[in-house]
């Protein structure tokens, strides 16, 4: 087979900012077959496949019809965070791959099933953190695994957005619901990235992770105010001790050069590396401002190509895909695929202990929230009980 026949399930708005690009416009289309599209907002689903030309009759507010109704090989689960789990395992069951955005899952109960039925299933589950395939962090992930740098000790990264990314009164709203950073924390939309980045780098397990959250400029907003966390502060310690402050938020003034404010200084026994996350391209000057653009991550070419990691890291994801069910797909980059640390589960764990520090914490009287220290062992424990073992040994 030269194409993966693949179901779109959700048609929101990351469809809309990346992965329309990787399906119709990138050097990774050809791979593909989107044969159709499944969402229970109708609106959204019908806006993607007019655009399109998906028919009629490949439009489905409901995944599970989908998949019973359409030959496919791989299905891309476009959910939010929290409602990976069972569209994932629903494909897996029935013989297919699955291609999941960032995280493989907000919580370590469903990571641990939807991993249970990729092994039971012997399919794929593809975990798209864009930031792997950034050549910044490949090359330092390289340099670092060789030795140039010693030992890592202590890092710190940071990931902030523009306060418009978290108000609900900013026009236009940049998410669709007024009460998503209430119910969502820079933990589980930003940690999440960096997290999973350094891990990449380090290639260590955590052991103990402390979180500070604060809530004081969101809870100012008018006339919507958020009962929601501006700043977070996570704390993870590693299994050789080394010790990382992973800090996120949504309340920088709009007047920021760029949506997202991130950068990373690591400390090494033999080295310190800065990696400049936040000048991924060029500075522009225009009547609306001073921006940073980012061709890296999302480059439009004048031939209507879109190039840069933000479809490199999916695109290769389904290139092995495609070459497991040719039977083409080499032992050591199955297992690869297959390692806790690629499918993001270790990610997951950080984002949970630190939601979890933070919710077992003591909120304070200036709207600062001092969060206890989680074993990551005994969380796993708490979670999965004796299948915990898996992930102890």
């Amino acid at each position: 087979m030269d194409k993966i026949r693949l179901g779109v399930i959700g048609t929101g708005s990351v469809v809309r900012e990346i992965y329309q690009h990787l399906y119709y416009h990138s050097e990774y289309s050809h791979l593909l077959s989107i044969e159709a599209a499944a969402d229970p907002y109708e609106a959204g689903l019908h806006e993607f496949c007019d655009k399109h030309n998906i028919p009629r009759d490949r439009r489905f507010t409901s995944y599970e019809k989908m998949i019973e109704s359409v030959k496919l090989d791989a299905v891309q689960v476009n959910t939010p965070d929290s409602l990976h789990e069972k569209p994932t395992i629903f494909a897996l069951t029935r013989g297919l791959d699955a291609m999941v955005p960032k995280p493989l899952a907000d919580t370590i109960t469903a990571g641990h099933h939807m991993i249970q039925a990729m092994k039971a299933s012997g399919r794929l589950i593809g975990v798209d953190f864009h930031k792997r395939d950034d050549p910044r962090i490949k090359e330092c992930q390289a340099r670092y695994q060789s030795g140039a740098y010693g030992r890592f000790q202590l890092a710190v990264w940071y990931m902030v957005d523009k306060l418009m990314v978290a108000d609900p009164n900013h026009q236009p709203r940049f998410f669709a619901s007024p009460d998503f950073a209430q119910k969502n924390s820079p933990i589980s939309f930003l940690t999440v990235h960096m997290a999973d980045a350094f891990m990449r780098i380090i290639g260590l397990k955590p052991v103990k992770v402390r979180a500070r959250g604060w809530k004081q400029k969101l809870s100012s907003l008018k006339p919507i105010s958020v009962n929601g966390y501006d700043l977070c502060d996570t704390e993870v310690v590693f299994e050789n001790g080394g010790v990382a402050h992973i800090i996120t938020g949504w309340h920088l003034p709009n007047t920021a050069h760029a949506t997202t404010v991130q950068s990373s200084r690591i400390i090494c026994t033999d080295g310190c590396v800065d990696l400049g996350l936040d000048t991924p391209g060029y500075h522009e000057i225009i009547p609306d401002g001073i921006f940073e653009r980012n061709p890296l991550f999302r480059n439009f070419e004048a031939d209507g190509t879109v190039t840069g990691y933000g479809m490199s890291r999916p695109g290769r994801i389904y290139q092995k895909f495609l070459k497991h069910r040719n039977g083409d797909l080499a032992a050591r980059e199955l297992a690869t695929l297959n390692d806790l640390f690629e499918l993001g589960f270790w990610t997951t764990v950080v984002c949970e202990a630190a939601e979890q520090s933070l919710h077992r914490g003591k909120p304070g009287d200036q709207g600062v929230t001092e969060g206890v220290e989680i074993s990551v062992a005994d969380l796993l424990k708490e979670r999965l009980g004796a299948e915990a073992s898996v992930y102890l040994s």
